[in-house]
């Protein structure tokens, strides 16, 4: 079926489905009605509708199964294929229904003669209401046009299924009572920092009333109108954005703005149109299936992409709905705690900055760009929180410590008390350390560490002098790929690479080479598997992929040696597993300053090359590179996981090993002592490192530096001031033989008689 045939399609049953929802007779008439024609429409032997009711989904009608199910087959939520998709809120296409994990035998419809299956949910304020299904007795799997035709035609049988008040409004989305004691819901940190506020939601439900077009030229036009209103919108919030300096939030905005113009999204809702719906409902339609490939996604990068066009879609609903009353139109009133479900970053720029003291999203992660922009604004943003419409209402006093991971709802005066304590201990702590930004790292007995910090945008280069950090230790040059719509011409790379060098001035930063592929596939960088890994960590990525695609390589090593004229580079290249890729990645460096050299342009006066230790393969051949690096630094977060052969991601094993284990930390000790012996400087730059009792052993173990984030320099610092570090070494051997699951009680237990800070 092609495209025109199954918009055609879908306008037809649209067509007839409105002289239905028109006609006065009986809800049970109509649904009767609808999976006759939606059964006869896409040629399917059956087409069924499930309903919620009670919180289980029941058979309400169906078209070829039999007739004394209806009323009688009933469903969990997660049970069978049905429950299953109204559970997930996800679309299912099966050639083979008795082949999924989920498939649930009911005896009496009949349905063992049937073998491909395609079901959609029936959505109604974000939640499933229902399920919409066909089968077929041949095995094969239904056209993506035509289960596009059954999801446009859900959302009629939504609006349907509401106005004949079958909707089990109870398990769709409404707000019932709600509970007014104290609640603690748990998130993922996004941006660190601690807030009180009204919880605000950014925005109010739009309920569409009419899905069903009556004409397809003016719904058209007034989606045009929409999105010339909407760019109006973004390019006046792009000039007026006030960071203060520049930064990769800046690229975000571009890239954000690229999507309000993109033709692929327009035509998607001018097709919608085009079946029958309304503007509002086309918009909806294109939407709804934005969020359902989200959950499909396992590429998060890309999901936050997706995040950005869902942002958009949200804004061109309400330009051609008239519901224009955001939080931010509306305007903030006190200190407040903005929630949503996510957010994109020009809708954060709306805010009033005096008044929004944090957010909460019920999605989010690291990398999306609403937190680059928020962590630029000095926002704390808690993510992946879940229950929130359920728990938090409009006005809820809410307390966000994101550093713990945590928002209480609705708090008691014992906890507001605590809370307010905790906030006087974090401003008197940062005060202290603060004091000692100029002081040096260094332990009692004056042994002096490197102390640096983890950066990848331009804005982090000011943590240098607020820390007082040695330098940079690990610049992440991966982040400026990630943020960036296309692939960042040798200019732009070249511009952001000086710019953090001048910043720095004479403190060192050591360049990472770009860290992409993998689970961090750019869209715009096509690999010849587009299947995606099934192991993306161990993939095709960081040094792999750059010797591989060396243009790239070639522009990113012209692009700093450039930048670093006059000057001295450090270069450290990543996820190195034998020496010949280091070698062959140093050839293809040299061979770059040789030609800018020939060409009479400026060239570093030394480039120091390095190399992160993260494969453990690499230590065993490591005194065959021992001569030939500048300095070593560790990737204890992957280091980790290769070793433990556990996925850092994976929640059930997150706190199964520790960092203090002996296999860990003998493991430091030979790569350490191996190391120093051959007179070669060697660092840390992860996680570990930024643990004050988890650094003490590694400076216990003879590491010389440590690269942390900014936020971990000053505890770090407190420790290395109160430790006699000849006295941990004297015993940090005896700690490796002791036959423990973790060395932690016993390093605790050191530290506090010897009084060194490390809590």
């Amino acid at each position: 079926m092609s495209p025109s045939i199954a918009t055609s399609a879908a306008r037809t049953i649209l067509t007839r489905l409105h002289d239905v929802m028109a006609s006065r007779s009986a809800a049970q008439t109509k649904l009767n009605q609808v999976v006759q024609i939606i059964g006869e429409e896409l040629g399917t032997e059956v087409c069924s509708i499930y309903l919620l009711r009670d919180g289980v989904l029941e058979l309400f009608a169906t078209r070829g199964l039999k007739q004394e199910a209806v009323h009688v087959t009933k469903m969990a939520l997660g049970e069978g294929l049905v429950g299953t998709i109204a559970k997930n809120v996800e679309t299912l296409n099966l050639d083979e229904a008795t082949s999924h994990p989920d498939f649930a035998y009911k005896p009496e419809t009949g349905e063992e003669l049937f073998h491909s299956f395609a079901g959609v949910p029936i959505v109604r304020r974000e939640q499933a209401v229902g399920v919409l299904s066909v089968q077929h007795r041949d095995q094969r799997r239904f056209d993506e046009v035509e289960v596009e035709a059954l999801q446009t035609v859900a959302m009629v049988l939504a609006e349907l299924i509401a106005g004949a008040g079958l909707v089990d409004e109870k398990n769709a989305g409404s707000k019932g009572v709600r509970d007014s004691s104290s609640v603690r819901l748990l998130g993922l940190k996004l941006v660190e920092g601690m807030a009180g506020g009204r919880a605000v939601y950014h925005q109010p439900r739009i309920e569409i009333e009419h899905t069903v077009a009556e004409d397809v030229e003016v719904e058209r036009h007034r989606v045009i109108s929409a999105f010339a209103r909407m760019r109006d919108q973004i390019e006046r919030m792009t000039r007026e954005a006030d960071f203060g300096a520049a930064g990769e939030h800046q690229d975000i905005l571009a890239m954000y703005k690229m999507f309000a113009y993109d033709e692929g999204w327009i035509r998607r809702i001018n097709e919608a149109i085009e079946s029958g719906l309304t503007a509002e409902a086309a918009i909806e339609r294109v939407q709804q299936r934005t969020r359902m490939r989200m959950r499909e996604i396992g590429d998060p990068l890309l999901a936050d992409r997706m995040h950005d066009l869902e942002d958009l879609s949200n804004r061109l609903l309400r330009i051609v709905s008239g519901q224009l009353g955001t939080a931010a139109q509306l305007g903030l009133r006190q200190d407040s705690i903005l929630i949503a479900r996510n957010l994109g970053p020009a809708e954060l720029l709306e805010y009033d900055r005096r008044r929004l003291k944090g957010v909460v999203l019920e999605e989010g992660s690291l990398t999306a760009h609403v937190t680059i922009v928020a962590r630029a604004m000095g926002i704390p943003v808690l993510g992946r929180v879940k229950d929130v419409r359920r728990t938090i209402a409009d006005g809820d006093y809410l307390l966000l410590d994101s550093s713990t991971g945590s928002v209480v709802v609705r708090p008691n005066a014992s906890m507001e008390e605590a809370f307010d304590a905790k906030l006087v201990v974090t401003q008197k702590r940062r005060a202290e350390f603060a004091a000692m930004r100029d002081l040096p790292a260094e332990t009692r007995d004056g042994v002096r560490i490197e102390l640096m910090v983890n950066a990848g945008l331009r804005d982090d280069i000011a943590a240098l002098d607020v820390t007082g950090a040695d330098g940079i230790g690990l610049f992440r040059t991966e982040f400026q790929f990630l943020v960036s719509a296309t692939l960042p011409q040798r200019e732009r790379q070249q511009r952001l690479y000086r710019e953090v060098m001048e910043a720095a001035g004479d403190r060192p930063v050591i360049f990472r080479t770009v860290d992409i592929g993998g689970d961090k596939a750019l869209p715009y960088l096509k690999t010849e598997d587009d299947g995606g890994e099934e192991n993306p960590a161990l993939g095709w990525r960081a040094i792999r992929l750059g010797l591989e695609r060396d243009a790239l390589m070639k522009v990113q090593a012209r692009a700093l040696i450039e930048a670093a004229a006059g000057r001295t580079l450090n270069v450290m290249f990543p996820m190195v597993s034998e020496p010949w890729e280091y070698d062959e990645a140093v050839a293809l460096f040299e061979a770059q300053r040789k030609w800018i050299h020939d060409h009479g342009r400026g060239v570093p006066n030394a480039i120091r090359y390095g190399t992160m230790l993260e494969v453990p393969a690499l230590a065993e051949t490591l005194d065959m590179l021992l001569p030939r690096l500048d300095f070593l630094s560790i990737g204890t977060n992957d280091l980790t996981q290769f070793l433990f052969a556990a996925d850092r991601a994976n929640p059930k094993l997150a706190e199964r090993y520790d960092w203090l284990s002996p296999s860990i930390l003998r493991f430091l000790n030979r790569v350490t002592r191996q190391t120093l012996d051959a007179g070669v400087p060697i660092g840390v730059c992860g996680e570990m490192g930024g643990r004050p009792l988890e650094a003490m052993a590694l400076v216990g173990l003879g590491i010389g530096r440590l690269s942390i984030t900014p936020a971990s320099v000053g505890p770090v610092k407190a420790m290395l001031r109160t430790l006699d570090l000849g006295r941990l070494r004297a015993e940090m051997q005896d700690f490796l033989t002791r036959p423990v699951r973790s060395l932690r009680e016993e390093l605790g237990a050191w530290a506090e008689r010897n009084g060194v800070a490390v809590s």
